[in-house]
């Protein structure tokens, strides 16, 4: 496996998944920035081109053939560079903790993808090469589709290995850029979902402390304003503070009637909180009356009722 910024760029002698003989590598600048590009390369011309060479040993298609050797190819060329790419970024990714592991899983099947496309797109050329001895095409053809099917099998495990990654691990998510405003929102996201998870699993305490810190990540930011409001209706309770909290707010601009029906449901829910259950219904009809098609507020009336 590589661990360097350098990419073969000769051929290389490839005797199957996880084995790698390469003469010899030239240096390249970093691609790991265009990992999630390249891949989908390597994902629309293998996938297609394993899918025309099945269909071409049926005879009744036959553009499928020419057509299956120049997608194989050029998957096979995709393949080299994505696992390039990939191996430039992975750094980045391993360092969270935690994380060694999966970054690992993902860059091996990664590299025998791209092994076994190398092989495929061999195959191929060969075959190209000896088109006029018809037996021996037709063998290196059917190879070709038998490791097809077995690289196309390892490309899908390869995503879902990646997208495990990226999605349960936050992989590259916010830090593949380098820039701090990215990095800045990965911390935010994090935040604000713990907090959910915590209030979700009865830890309102939890809850509140993890908003409060992303109201210090984020001051001044009207999302983050009503979240703090709920967080202290709902995680501590206290709904004399969520009223004095809403009381501060700015007039909702005319053109958000969001906001403004955003604000009195929550005005009407910390009055209902302190048992003024008329009150929040005043507050609520006369929300209704500007904003006559709004379910949430007619939902929120027919519970009162």
């Amino acid at each position: 496996m590589f661990r360097s910024s350098k990419i073969p760029i000769a051929a290389a002698v490839t005797c199957g998944p996880g084995l790698r003989i390469f003469p010899w590598e030239s240096d390249m600048p970093d691609i790991g920035s265009f990992h999630p590009q390249l891949v989908h390369f390597v994902v629309g011309f293998g996938l297609i081109g394993v899918a025309f060479r099945l269909i071409s040993f049926t005879g009744r298609l036959p553009w499928t053939s020419p057509a299956a050797t120049s997608l194989l190819v050029l998957a096979a060329l995709a393949s080299v560079a994505a696992a390039q790419a990939g191996d430039d970024a992975h750094e980045v990714a391993e360092q969270i903790p935690g994380v060694r592991q999966a970054v690992q899983d993902h860059e091996d099947l990664g590299e025998d993808t791209r092994d076994l496309f190398l092989v495929v797109g061999a195959l191929e050329l060969l075959a190209l090469i000896l088109r006029k001895r018809a037996r021996v095409e037709r063998g290196l053809l059917i190879a070709s589709g038998i490791v097809g099917v077995v690289a196309a099998y390892f490309l899908y495990e390869a995503g879902e290995h990646g997208g495990r990654l990226v999605y349960s691990y936050a992989g590259g998510v916010g830090t593949r850029t380098g820039d701090t405003a990215d990095v800045h929102r990965l911390l935010v996201a994090g935040l604000y979902q713990e907090a959910e998870v915590m209030r979700n699993i009865d830890r309102p305490e939890e809850a509140a402390r993890l908003t409060d810190e992303l109201a210090r990540q984020l001051p001044g930011d009207p999302g983050v304003t009503f979240l703090v409001i709920e967080s202290i209706l709902r995680d501590r309770h206290d709904a004399a503070g969520a009223l004095a909290a809403i009381a501060k707010l700015p007039p909702p601009p005319a053109d958000d009637p969001r906001r403004a029906i955003h604000t009195g449901l929550l005005q009407s829910e910390a009055l209902i909180a302190l048992g003024r259950s008329d009150s929040a219904r005043a507050v609520l009809m006369a929300l209704q009356q500007r904003f006559p098609d709004s379910r949430r507020l007619t939902a929120a009336i027919g519970e009162l009722k």
